[in-house]
């Protein structure tokens, strides 16, 4: 029996709309203090070279907890994962508070890294919404949970300078109001999780199953390489590995990249702003052309406009054709991020779901990080045109890869290798 005919939409939209939410306003807390990480970083440490070792530990720390939540979640539930990865944000982001009006680097990066960890926890979120929903509707409930990046990347900006100005007004260190309003926004998340998150996401995925007859369900434990011999399995974590590799690994440079061109930061933020809206304006669409045009197709579109992006950063200097490179990396990140969450979801048989999506989500958070640390050596090198150049070829290996599976494998269902 299926899941539609057993959950009421009056469940779905109630999960779905809690997880929008609540990722909207944690979003947005992660945003105020990422703002301010490594200026706080630099003037806690007294050197600029260390400005960036909070913001590595962040991605560290999100990479580590992606496993280890998945066993959380496999006991307790994705209810009782989510609340615990807000509240490590929430104490994160208070230690990172107290630590500045201390004047303590070491207690900063301490706070940095539960921040990453209740991050990389949050990160999970799309998973849950796309349980309660039949599968062929999940690439559709995927791009409604990534576009709350759109409502966070809009607030987190406006809520720095009035956090700020209540810190002030308290004869405290300005800084210190943007972590404060972070802390109380995610014990906020934490509340309405407990609250809206029933019944729990996990508990509907395995009872109604996709598909799979109840008594064919196992509760054995595979290893993960085992797991991910499934070639659709394979598929979707590299088109979210690479997408988020190839994404990162040229956006983090693209400040500097301007700046080197006698840009101004108005310039700089319109064309992040730009990019930003790439990654998660149309999401929604997004989730919709995946449920039309299939998750396999989506992504290897979204291979295409990364490798188009890729080409074009170089090209030019000017503002306007930045912007547009920096649109489509967005957009191409978007279609492979969605498209291979949605079919590693539909791929991962019911019972080893939670730990495939944790193993998924450790090798983003490592892509990413990798992609964050080596762009900068990579541009110190050769410029954007290297920069450009490795991340085309990253992308172009990718789609060969990707083509070569899908004509001449067939693409193995869920459960089986």
């Amino acid at each position: 029996m299926s899941t539609t005919t057993l959950v009421s939409p009056r469940i779905q939209h109630r999960i779905t709309g809690t997880l929008f939410v609540t990722q909207s306003i944690f979003s947005a807390a992660l945003l105020e203090t990422f703002i301010l990480t490594s200026i706080v970083a630099a003037q806690l440490s007294g050197r600029e070279s260390l400005a960036g070792v909070p913001g590595t530990l962040n991605l560290a720390s999100r990479a580590f907890i992606g496993y280890p939540v998945a066993w959380l979640m496999d006991r307790q539930g994705r209810r009782m994962g989510f609340v615990v990865g807000y509240l490590l944000a929430a104490v994160g982001a208070a230690i990172s508070a107290y630590t500045i009006m201390q004047q303590s680097f070491l207690g900063f990066c301490i706070g940095s890294i539960l921040i990453g960890l209740g991050r990389g926890i949050s990160e999970q979120t799309r998973y849950a919404a796309a349980e309660v929903y039949p599968q062929n509707q999940r690439g559709k409930v995927i791009g409604w949970i990534v576009s709350a990046g759109t409502v966070g990347s809009i607030m987190g900006p406006l809520l720095v300078a009035p956090s700020s100005d209540w810190a002030t007004h308290l004869h405290l260190n300005s800084e210190v109001g943007p972590f404060v309003l972070a802390a109380l926004m995610s014990c906020v998340a934490v509340i309405l999780t407990f609250a809206g998150l029933r019944p729990d996401p996990l508990t509907i995925s395995r009872q109604f199953g996709d598909g799979e007859p109840i008594k064919q369900i196992s509760t054995s434990t595979r290893p993960m390489r085992e797991i991910f011999a499934n070639s659709r399995l394979r598929l979707a974590l590299g088109a979210m590995v690479i997408g988020q590799f190839v994404m990162t690994f040229i956006m983090a440079i693209t400040a500097l990249h301007m700046e080197h061109h006698g840009h101004d930061l108005q310039h700089i933020s319109w064309v992040l702003m730009a990019h930003t809206l790439g990654m998660f304006g149309l999401a929604i669409v997004t989730g919709w052309l995946v449920n039309r045009i299939g998750q396999v197709n989506m992504i290897l579109i979204g291979g295409a406009v990364l490798a188009v992006s890729a080409l074009v950063t170089p090209l030019s200097s000017q503002f306007m054709p930045l912007a547009l490179a920096l649109f489509l990396l967005g957009l191409g990140w978007n279609f492979c991020f969605i498209a291979g969450s949605s079919l590693l979801t539909n791929s991962l048989a019911s019972h080893e779901r939670t730990r495939g999506q944790g193993f998924g989500e450790t090798f983003v958070a490592v892509a990413s990080g990798t992609a964050s640390l080596g762009s900068a050596i990579v541009f110190a090198y050769g410029g954007m045109m290297l920069v450009s150049i490795l991340g085309f070829v990253f992308t172009l290996i990718f789609m060969v890869g990707a083509l070569w599976s899908t004509q001449h494998y067939r693409l193995a269902p869920a459960g089986q290798a």
